[in-house]
């Protein structure tokens, strides 16, 4: 290792003879070798009337907050920060709290995009939570990683009543969603029951009993909701949740697959033949009387 030591360099400059010359050849008249209106660098600012109107600094704050970059969340940071539970949907209406449900957390930070897993199967009780925190992911994607999405429910009917109940309400509550989804009346907005587009991205939403639906379009982002309740077969075309996840293949490591469901008969269950292929994590709870895991 050594450090470079400065070397004196003559200077490509003119020298104090030749500034004299210059200086000289700006004042001179039209008949000089330089004119003086020519030979000087002119500098655009404040005085000069660009930024001197109505609605300039509201123009330039508005410039600055588009260059500031969003903040690096998790899903779960994004939902404690952003989401908000309508009384139409929750029971405990309000701003939503990961500290309500602390099993989920690493559920739905296991979607954010910085996180290498691929798929996530929950196998869970029920009205746990699952359904909000598969929402929280929905939001965070169209307000941080926009990107296609297809949330399928186990029928068509089922999807149209959560996207009233659940989509709906997920986006009115929040003014950041809010003004990435236009209202469905407004014209040409994308905005309709079982479709919402934003910048970066679409949500489609449909049911496990309609295969048109579920080829409709790629998707990086497939939530696949109650899947013990899912047809053996999609309108005879297969099985809905092969069918729904070969939509993501193409966005290859990029993509994100959440399964979710109560189990139901053994040995027959989806979501019980899932969780048995994955790692098999469990979440432990202290016992309230000795503390034991």
């Amino acid at each position: 290792m050594y450090a470079p030591t400065s070397t004196s360099l003559p200077r490509s400059g003119p020298t104090s003879g030749d500034e004299d010359r210059f200086r000289d050849s700006e004042t001179e008249g039209s008949s000089g070798p330089l004119r003086g209106t020519n030979a000087r660098s002119v500098s655009a600012g404040p005085e000069d009337g660009l930024t001197d109107f109505d609605g300039a600094g509201e123009i330039l704050r508005a410039w600055g907050n588009g260059l500031r970059p969003d903040p690096d969340l998790t899903v779960s940071e994004w939902a404690d920060r952003h989401r908000m539970l309508s009384g139409r949907a929750s029971a405990e209406p309000g701003r939503y709290r990961t500290a309500r449900t602390p099993y989920m957390r690493e559920i739905m930070d296991r979607l954010s995009p910085g996180d290498p897993t691929q798929r996530i199967v929950f196998m869970k009780a029920a009205q746990v939570g699952a359904t909000e925190a598969g929402n929280n992911w929905i939001g965070f994607a169209i307000h941080q990683a926009p990107g296609p999405m297809l949330a399928v429910q186990p029928t068509v009917e089922l999807a149209k009543r959560n996207s009233r109940q659940r989509i709906d309400p997920l986006i009115d509550e929040s003014p950041d969603l809010r003004e990435r989804v236009k209202p469905a009346r407004s014209r040409d907005a994308g905005n309709t029951m079982l479709s919402k587009e934003f910048a970066g991205g679409i949500l489609i939403m449909t049911g496990a009993n309609s295969a048109v639906g579920l080829r409709s379009t790629p998707a990086r982002y497939i939530f696949l909701d109650e899947v013990d309740a899912y047809p053996a077969s999609a309108d005879e075309e297969g099985d809905p949740v092969t069918l729904a996840e070969a939509r993501s293949l193409t966005f290859a490591h990029r993509r994100k697959v959440l399964l979710v469901s109560t189990p139901t008969i053994r040995g027959l269950s989806r979501i019980e033949r899932e969780y048995e292929v994955s790692d098999q994590r469990r979440y432990f709870v202290p016992c309230p009387h000795c503390g034991a895991m």
